[in-house]
Order: structure tokens, then C-alpha cells, then sequence
């Protein structure tokens, strides 16, 4: 039986999640708008009782989390939705990383296009951020900082708290992508960070729903203009009919996460020290600080093995990705290891592992290394 290891892309649904998320669909179906009967009453307290969940949990008030599709969606709205304000104020200078997931990267391309002035730190082979890095670069016309919790191919963490403990202070807003981060390190999202993108799919629960968190100033509110019109839902940031089984499917998965969360740590951990221990018998390279990652995440490559090879060779054993965007004619290297200057070798051949640990009992790491170890020697005879 094939072995999942890509539950960085997405995970299963948590089947007590299933649970909650199949009695919302079919038995309490009532919609959150509807305030004629007791189906809509039901649903809106559902509703309510996730924001205050998931917005407690990163020390927020309820008013100050909106439900989305997802972290793309709240990146969308975090990114372009401030747009206005800094046209407004004369603040078109954003900071970012070259090293953000493409939900990320491609909202600023298009603020790019109204004439905002992007700056992408390269962290170098860390694949870490420095908070100095970012400092040195604020400016007075400086509106935005946009920085990863965790970087989704190699698991590198990203000072996000101690960054915003430092911007607080200034006019400059910050933007966290927390959707790898969230559930697994979130006593870090706790800070006062200004917006926050929540993906549900990465903790166990359905895809389509996520959360972007807008923490207030004081009184003040984060200036955001809605990409999207059709009626008053969600602080009028994002319209239409709410999805609650969706909703109360991520409560319920973050809820789990936060009961279970010193056990998933431990077990995670464990399961990368056995990989770490049996994979470094082979000629490799692991990706990113080893010091600050999350433990369920790990990136390396193999000296003289093509990683689109190596996944097929071992799809009956586990099922990995690798760091390339690829196309059926072509293939590119990662631009998360390109980001950190790695060599093209490495960055095109970048092979990404990464579990939820009570889903890997199957396991067999020596199978795994073993094949690892032929299919190395038999690329290097043929070399």
C-alpha cells in the first residue's frame, strides 16, 4: 500500500471533522442569512460560535476574522484589498519574499502593474528571513511587509512574531501567510500580527474554507477595500451565502488540532528523525535551516537523481512531490530554492516529504532508503 507523504499539498479530512461537516449538510442545512426560522437561527449561532473558536485561538476578537475559500482568497483580499489605502496615503512600497507561495508572489505582480514598487528578500540558503533584513528596508513610503509563517516546500519557519512585534510600532502593516503554519505553530500568530491567511485543508478539514484574520489597532481598522460585491456578508469583505458545514468543519479540525497538538509535535518529530537518520545513508542534501522547521515538512535532494525519476520509481511505495511547477512539455526549477540561491541541480531536483503522523504507520523507511540507495547507484553507473 502506498504511503502518503504529501500532506503539505493537502491532507484527509479528519473523519470526526467528516462527521460534524456531513450533519451540517443534511440534517442542520438552515443558511446563516435566513432569520425567519429556527434552521437560519441554527446556522448563524454555528457560524458564530467558529469565529469565536478560531479567532480566540489567535488571541482575536470575533469581529476581527472573516471567513474565505481559502488562505489564496485571503491573501487576494489582504494584498489587493490594501491597495487602495496606500494609493491613498502615497505608500506604494511593499515588502516581500522570493521565497512566498505563488498566493502571494502573483497578487503582487499585480500590484506591480499600478505602479507599486516590489521588493523581494532573497534569505539565502537558511531559506530564513531575517527580521534585520526586513528592517533595513522599511521606508517612510513603506505600506506593507507580506512574510510566510512556513515556507510550504522546505518548512522553514519564519520570525513572523518577532517581526511584528517590531512593526507594531510603525505605520507599516504586515501580512502573514499562515496557511502551513496555522494549528501546528500557532502560539506564534498570537502576536500582534495585522492579517492573517487561514487554508482549512491543511489541518484535516474540507478544502474551499479558510479564514483571513484583520487584528485591529487599537480602534483602528485595517483599510480594506472588497475585491468582490453582491451583499453584506463577512464585513461586506467577502459577499455571498456562507458555507457553514465548511465553517464549522475547520472549527472542529483547529479545535483537534489545539487538544492534540503536543502529541501531532512529538510524533511528527519522530517520524523526521527516523527519515533524517536512514535518508543521510544516501548522497543528500536536506533543504533549509534545520534548526527552525516545522517537523512534519522536509526538503532535500540527491546528488545525480532527477526527482521526476526518483517519484516514479518509488509511487508504490510513497506518494511525494517535488518543488518543480511542471508542465507536460517542460519542467522548472523550484523558485523556492532558487529564492535561497541554491544551484540549479538542487533546486530542479528538490523533493518535498511531508505526513500527518497517524496516517504513516505503513511506513517502511528502510524500503524506502533502500530503493533511494539503488536508484542513486544505478544514476551514477550510467553516468
Amino acid at each position: 500500500m502506498t504511503v502518503y507523504l504529501d500532506s503539505a499539498a493537502t491532507t484527509r479530512v479528519d473523519p470526526r471533522v467528516a462527521e460534524v461537516v456531513l450533519y451540517w449538510m443534511t440534517t442542520e442545512f438552515g443558511n446563516a442569512g435566513s432569520r425567519t426560522h429556527d434552521w437560519g437561527t441554527r446556522a448563524k449561532r454555528a457560524v458564530q460560535e467558529a469565529r469565536e473558536q478560531l479567532a480566540g485561538q489567535l488571541n482575536a476578537g470575533p469581529s476581527e476574522l472573516i471567513f474565505t475559500s481559502g488562505a489564496t482568497e485571503s491573501n487576494n483580499i489582504a494584498l489587493l484589498g490594501l491597495a487602495p489605502h496606500g494609493e491613498s496615503q502615497g505608500r506604494r512600497h511593499v515588502i516581500s519574499s522570493a521565497i512566498e507561495h505563488k498566493a502571494v508572489l502573483e497578487p503582487l505582480e499585480q500590484l506591480a502593474t499600478r505602479g507599486f514598487e516590489i521588493e523581494l528578500i532573497s534569505p539565502g540558503p537558511s531559506g530564513r528571513v531575517s527580521v534585520e533584513a526586513v528592517r533595513e528596508r522599511l521606508r517612510d513610503d513603506t505600506l506593507l511587509v507580506s512574510l510566510m509563517h512556513v515556507n510550504n516546500e522546505t518548512g522553514v519557519i519564519q520570525p513572523v512574531a518577532e517581526l511584528a512585534e517590531h512593526l507594531r510600532g510603525t505605520p507599516t502593516y504586515l501580512h502573514v501567510d499562515a496557511a502551513q503554519g496555522f494549528g501546528k505553530l500557532t502560539d506564534d500568530l498570537k502576536a500582534p500580527i495585522d492579517m492573517i491567511s487561514v487554508s482549512g485543508h491543511k489541518i484535516g478539514a474540507p478544502k474551499g474554507v479558510g479564514t483571513l484574520l484583520m487584528r485591529r489597532r487599537g480602534r483602528d481598522t485595517i483599510p480594506l477595500t472588497p475585491l468582490m460585491y453582491g451583499g453584506g456578508q463577512e464585513r461586506k469583505l467577502r459577499p455571498g451565502t456562507l458555507p457553514v458545514p465548511l465553517i464549522v468543519g475547520l472549527a472542529k479540525a483547529a479545535e483537534i488540532f489545539e487538544t492534540e497538538h503536543e502529541q501531532w509535535w512529538s510524533q511528527a518529530a519522530t517520524i523526521r528523525a527516523r527519515l533524517v537518520d536512514a535518508l543521510s545513508k544516501a548522497k543528500v542534501h536536506f533543504n533549509g535551516d534545520q534548526d527552525h522547521v516545522i517537523p512534519h515538512i522536509l526538503n532535500l535532494s540527491f546528488d545525480g537523481v532527477d526527482a521526476e525519476a526518483l517519484i516514479v520509481q518509488l509511487k508504490e511505495l510513497v506518494a511525494v512531490s517535488t518543488g518543480s511547477a511542471c508542465t507536460s512539455a517542460s519542467y522548472t526549477p523550484s523558485h523556492v530554492l532558487r529564492g535561497m540561491g541554491l544551484p540549479d541541480e538542487v533546486a530542479h531536483n528538490g523533493l518535498r516529504l511531508s505526513w500527518v503522523p497517524d496516517q504513516v504507520e505503513d511506513l517502511d523507511v528502510d524500503e524506502v532508503v533502500s530503493e533511494i540507495l539503488e536508484f542513486q547507484a544505478g544514476a551514477s553507473y550510467l553516468a
